[in-house]
């Protein structure tokens, strides 16, 4: 699904570019990009997002005791 912006009448190449550039940042598909790059191994998925759970964990304990 391609992401479309429509730009009205009178609005700047610049304004309707960051509007394109909010709309990829909120769908994810820069990151997406990013992470496809480059093949990553089945087991450094597994960690990475391991310690990605691990890190939302201790932020998750550190303010429940707050």
């Amino acid at each position: 699904m391609p992401v479309e912006i429509k730009i009205s009448k009178g609005e700047t190449m610049d304004k309707a570019l960051r509007r394109l550039k909010k709309k990829l940042d909120r769908e994810n598909i820069i990151r997406d990009a990013r992470a496809k790059r480059y093949f990553e191994k089945p087991c450094e998925a597994r960690r990475r997002k391991r310690k990605v759970q691990a890190f939302n964990n201790m932020l998750r304990q550190r303010y429940e005791n707050m």
